[in-house]
């Protein structure tokens, strides 16, 4: 039987290398594309069973469909920082060339078109409210890397027909271990901190809410939503969550996990603040429903494979400006990139 072919934008980032790999493992044909920002070195493991393509999201060839069945996108500017670093660059990446990505895939007959969104999208600020936000809430996103994947949302649903599934995946602030490890995601930034400093530091007195889930957890949503009938996902939108959780209550659970398995002790320091940070909550109901989803790896077991991965792997530089995308990518989206 032909194995399907899957082009994975963004195939070597935090967690395209999760997913390109457990993709290949169950033994589909993957095709990476990425503009290698990062460097290529997090992939090299996959040499010989994953085909690389490497270039920009916003001039590609149409070669790049050739075969294809199915496109997970992955491939962005990720985080607010970066997209209000270069609001020009986040929009011509996060949203117009989305949307060509999209129309060439329709027009070279790939069949299915899974895009990475995000939650931020539901963040109203800490004044206005925390209520449960589901995929039918209104959402009216203020920050430019949240309205830019909203735009992208909407045009990408214009494009879907009965040929054309349009898959969304509204994630919760992923973390977990990525052999392109990311220390400036709010889990990973707790664990990172711990284990240079001893000290936890939480701004707003941490009463910000986040849905979070763990890596592998997101990559098993993406092979769902690759696999599941076209008429329980064309055109759906599913909120991908392990829960929602207190920044505050976090921390707890980091400094606990930590003493716990790694004899790590920490300090937590509540800072005097004014800061305005963002905050929501959503509900992960339909997925459930829907794709019968069921997250399967909890914050502490996430932690213990997290501080494994980063210690066998040698990641304790933790100053390296490579973990954290604002710091790696200014300069070179000061550039114009």
């Amino acid at each position: 039987m032909k194995k399907k072919k899957i082009l994975v934008t963004g195939g070597a980032g935090y967690l395209g290398t999760v997913l390109s790999e457990k993709l290949a493992k169950e033994g589909f044909n993957v095709r990476i594309f990425d503009r290698f920002y990062f460097g290529r070195d997090k992939i090299r493991h996959l040499d010989g069973t994953v085909e690389v393509v490497e270039g920009d999201i916003r001039n590609l060839p149409e070669s790049l469909f050739d075969n294809v069945d199915s496109v997970i996108h992955l491939a962005a500017l990720s985080n607010d920082p970066t997209a209000e670093f270069n609001p020009k660059a986040n929009h011509a990446i996060n949203t117009l060339a989305t949307e060509r990505l999209a129309k060439l895939a329709k027009k070279r007959g790939v069949g299915r078109f899974i895009f990475a969104s995000s939650c931020s999208i539901y963040d109203l600020g800490m004044e206005n409210g925390h209520g449960i936000r589901d995929e039918d809430s209104k959402v009216v996103p203020k920050a430019a890397y949240s309205t830019s994947k909203y735009k992208a949302e909407r045009e990408l649903l214009k494009l879907a027909d009965r040929d054309f599934d349009v898959v969304i995946l509204r994630k919760g602030t992923v973390f977990g271990f990525s052999p392109r490890m990311r220390y400036d995601l709010v889990v990973n930034t707790m664990v990172k901190n711990a284990l240079s400093s001893g000290v936890i530091k939480i701004f707003c007195k941490g009463v910000q809410w986040r849905p979070l889930v763990d890596i592998e957890d997101v990559a098993r949503a993406y092979m769902m939503a690759l696999t599941a009938p076209s008429a329980k996902v064309n055109r759906q939108i599913f909120n991908i969550s392990l829960g929602n959780f207190l920044v505050r209550d976090l921390a707890f659970d980091v400094a606990k996990t930590l003493k716990k398995y790694f004899k790590v002790n920490t300090k937590i320091i509540f800072e005097n603040d004014d800061k305005r940070d963002r905050s929501y909550s959503v509900s992960a109901d339909k997925a459930k429903k829907i794709l019968k989803f069921v997250l399967k790896v909890s914050v502490e077991e996430s932690i213990v494979r997290m501080v494994k991965g980063i210690r066998e792997n040698k990641m304790t530089d933790f100053d390296n400006p490579i973990y954290y995308n604002i710091a790696w990518m200014r300069p070179i989206l000061g550039k114009g990139i």
